[in-house]
Parts: C-alpha cells; structure tokens; sequence
C-alpha cells in the first residue's frame, strides 16, 4: 500500500482546488454518510454509507468561530453553519487552505539551507534566501584520525546550522508570520532547536514536516504545493476497491 498510515489506511495528499472534485467522487462510490469533526475542531471526517472513511487535515490550524459543541459529533468550525452538503463542506475546507496568509519556510539539511516567506493568495514567495557550507561525510577510518575527523566533522555542521539561523533570522525579521513551515531532514532542524533567535518562529511551526531533496531555490519555491495541500486518511472496506485519488 502506498503512503500507509499508522492505525490502518492511507495518506492522500490533494491540492485546495481538487477537494471538491474528491470529495464529491469519495461520495458517490462509497455513498452518502455524515460528517463530523474530531475534538479540538482541527480534522474533518466524511464516513461514508459503505464504511469508507475520508478524515480531512486541512493544513494551517483552522479559525475558532464559536465555542467548542458539547453535543457528540462535534463540527469543525471549518464546516459551514448548518451545511450537510459534502461539496460545500470540502469548498470551506479549501477555502480555508488558500486563505490569505503569511507563511515562513525552513528548510535545513546538513550543509545547506533555503529560508523564505510566502505571502498573499496564491502563496507569493517575497523573500528568500539559500547557502550551503561544506560538512565531510563519515569516515571509515580508526583511531585518532577517525576522532579528529568526527570533531572536525562536528564542528562544520555546527557552523552550518549557524549559517542556516542567521539566515533564517535576517528574513523572518521583517514579517509577521500566521505559521513557520519545517523541512529538509528532522536531525538538522532538531539541531536548531536550542537557537533563541528562532525561538518565536519555530513556536509558529505547523505539524506537517516537508521531506525534502537537498534545500535549493528551486525546491523552496515549489513547497505551496505540500503546505496547502489538505492531508486525508483513507479507510475503505476491503471489498470496496483502491482508494480515490
């Protein structure tokens, strides 16, 4: 199964402006259902009348509209008040992901960077800034050369990660942000983890990490496609057939 998810199902990645296309498609095939939303009001769930179940992560935490429902199943404020209609429930989700905002990007892997900010709708990228600096691979070697290289080794990356926090706080500096989005590889941003600098925009962080290929100009402006890209986990009853999408 591709893009399997813990607990069963799959991951679909789906742009704003196909969910309601997907949506309406889920709906057909596996029938209408209801919809609900999880407890902090942040997924939406579309179960189908066959069992089929499409949970919804809308990226960027969804606007608090009303006090939390204490009455099961409780609605995402992402829903439209007293809408059961699947398409227009998907319409506020994707209106939601393509909202108006400004959004920082990191991305770090050892030895090189690319640090920008999006603004507006479609995400505009309105600056950026990309680095790299050399840090040797492991060696094989024994002894004390393998114990000066490890220390030499440690030491590039430690400058690298520096580079890659100035960087990344000489173009946050002017913005103000509604969320940082995290990429490149998990060790090299845990490793900027303890930079006060970035402690307020790392505070902004979103949930969904970007896995991706050494940090380039290129690679930074294509990353709207993954940020504003709704999550679903797909649960379908084995006899009903692959997943759409």
């Amino acid at each position: 199964m591709k893009n399997p998810a813990a607990g069963g199902g799959r991951w679909v990645d789906v742009p704003p402006e196909r969910l309601v296309s997907w949506i309406v498609t889920f709906t057909q095939r596996h029938g209408a259902g209801s919809v609900s939303g999880d407890e902090a009001g942040v997924t939406v769930t579309f179960a189908a009348a066959d069992g089929a179940v499409a949970e919804c992560h809308p990226p960027f935490p969804p606007p608090r509209l009303s006090p939390p429902r204490l009455s099961p199943p409780r609605l995402s404020p992402l829903r439209p008040a007293g809408s059961d209609d699947p398409a227009a429930i998907a319409a506020a989700i994707a209106a939601h992901a393509t909202a108006e905002r400004t959004v920082g990007v990191l991305l770090v892997r050892l030895g090189g960077y690319a640090v920008g900010v999006f603004a507006g709708s479609p995400p505009r990228l309105v600056s950026s800034k990309t680095g790299s600096r050399l840090v040797h691979g492991r060696s094989a070697a024994g002894g004390w050369s393998q114990h000066r290289f490890a220390r030499r080794r440690d030491n590039q990356a430690a400058t690298a990660l520096r580079a890659a926090a100035d960087a990344a706080v000489s173009i946050f500096a002017p913005f103000r942000f509604d969320a940082l989005v995290l990429g490149g590889d998990k060790r090299s941003i845990a490793g900027l983890r303890g930079e006060v600098r970035l402690a307020p925009y790392l505070g902004l962080a979103t949930d969904r990490f970007l896995t991706v290929p050494d940090p380039r100009l290129s690679v930074l402006k294509e990353t709207p496609r993954s940020f504003l890209a709704v999550r679903i986990r797909v649960t379908e009853p084995e006899y009903s057939g692959p997943a759409t999408g």
